[in-house]
């Protein structure tokens, strides 16, 4: 077989001839920060190359996100539903979400970016809202006799510093920003959602539902699983699983619960403080 008959060959679609339908994973915390771990946290760079392999093949006859995520960063969420829809408006297919144990804050934004929604009803589905979440380590340091210096120029470079006390106002700052942040979710969910949405302003208090749940108030179109429902829509179609690309600790077999700091690229306690933080965002739900 000559070489580029060979690469062919192992593109989606390739061994059937018939159409293809792409399976693109989204598990993790949505975070800028790359981890050592595959598919262990979501951000566009990690993805890009995903779903451009996704809407690749001639045959494509739709994309399913499969989404398993707690949230995370606003504008991690927003490229990459952005590079979905980018995408599938191009290619002219499709999009259909799956959400697995749970698609809450920005993992519900990414599932957003699908023309349908489907959930289990065991599913946890919503939580339309922003947090914000830190710690308070003056007093840490302060027991083991450490001094910090901070030097800055403008009076709002240091706010909210983990360090430092708290101060009203920085509070009422970031408050008006989830605000902001806040309004912003909104606007995508009814933008994407429109009439199909049946539970008003209820629906944005940061709440979450179970999938049956969040059928009856419009979130979502349907209940079933990702195998079941696309065999049914596309019965002739080839389910092809896109994945990403391991990093190359992963490919070496180093990553694990070993490299949790490492993966958010810090070390030490704060390294151990923002793997626990990621940990309790799965925990928030159950997981």
């Amino acid at each position: 077989m000559r070489l580029p008959d060979a690469l062919t060959s192992r593109l989606p679609g390739t061994r059937t001839g018939g159409p293809v339908v792409s399976l693109v994973r989204l598990h993790g915390v949505i975070t800028p920060t790359a981890g050592p771990v595959p598919r262990s946290v979501i951000n566009a760079a990690a993805v890009e190359k995903t779903l451009e392999r996704a809407f690749a093949p001639d045959r494509l006859a739709a994309v399913a996100l499969l989404v398993n995520s707690p949230g995370g960063s606003p504008t991690q969420s927003a490229l990459v539903a952005d590079a979905v829809r980018r995408h599938a408006d191009e290619k002219g297919v499709p999009v259909l979400a799956f959400c697995e144990d749970v698609a809450a804050s920005g993992g519900y934004w990414l599932a957003c970016a699908a023309d349908e929604i489907h959930a289990h009803p065991t599913s946890l589905v919503g939580s339309i809202g922003v947090v914000s979440q830190g710690f308070g380590l003056g007093g840490l340091i302060e027991r083991f006799g450490v001094e910090r210096r901070l030097y800055t120029a403008g009076t709002s470079k240091a706010r909210l510093d983990p360090f430092l006390p708290e101060k009203p106002e920085d509070v009422a700052w970031l408050r008006d920003l989830q605000d902001q942040l806040h309004a912003m979710f909104r606007d995508w969910v009814t933008t994407r959602r429109g009439e199909r949405l049946r539970g008003g302003t209820d629906l944005f208090t940061g709440e979450v539902w179970t999938g049956a749940k969040a059928l009856e108030l419009g979130l979502v179109d349907g209940l079933g699983t990702a195998h079941t429902i696309l065999s049914e829509r596309f019965p002739q179609a080839e389910l092809v699983a896109v994945d990403t690309r391991k990093p190359l600790l992963a490919r070496l077999g180093l990553g694990g619960p070993a490299a949790a700091g490492a993966a958010f690229g810090t070390d030490g306690l704060l390294g151990v403080l923002q793997a626990a933080e990621v940990r309790a965002m799965w925990a928030r739900y159950g997981l």
